[in-house]
């Protein structure tokens, strides 16, 4: 059965920098893609980076663009997220995402079948 278990996420001021690590169990997932989503309170999850396991290969959402920083260690198969200069609009459940297809679209949610339970991230102003 495969897990995703999101960790890393709370209570940040404007400015500062988190770490979220996505570790996932039950099969490995070198050579497909991961992807970081976000939702915040009343919105839509949207879309915020996407890995794949080929080296160099990643994409971000424009909002986060030059804060946010993907990566991946595959002998943990797991993937993390580095968030610096955080802003309040930031604020939001974080979800990790895999997928068993080599080639999808990674910033759509759809393309996506394993997700975890998300971890909360705060910034405060």
């Amino acid at each position: 059965q495969v897990q995703l278990v999101e960790s890393g996420g709370g209570l940040v001021q404007a400015g500062g920098s988190l770490r979220l690590s996505c570790a996932a169990s039950g099969r490995t997932f070198s050579g497909y893609p991961m992807g970081w989503f976000r939702q915040a309170p009343g919105k839509e999850r949207e879309f915020v980076a996407h890995i794949t396991w080929s080296v160099g290969i990643h994409s971000y959402a424009d909002s986060v663009k030059g804060r946010f920083t993907i990566s991946r260690d595959t002998a943990k198969n797991t993937v993390y997220l580095q968030m610096n200069s955080l802003k309040p609009e930031d604020t939001a459940v974080y979800y990790c995402a895999a997928t068993s297809r080599a080639s999808v679209n990674g910033a759509d949610e759809r393309s996506y079948e394993y997700w975890g339970l998300g971890t909360q991230v705060t910034v405060s102003s």
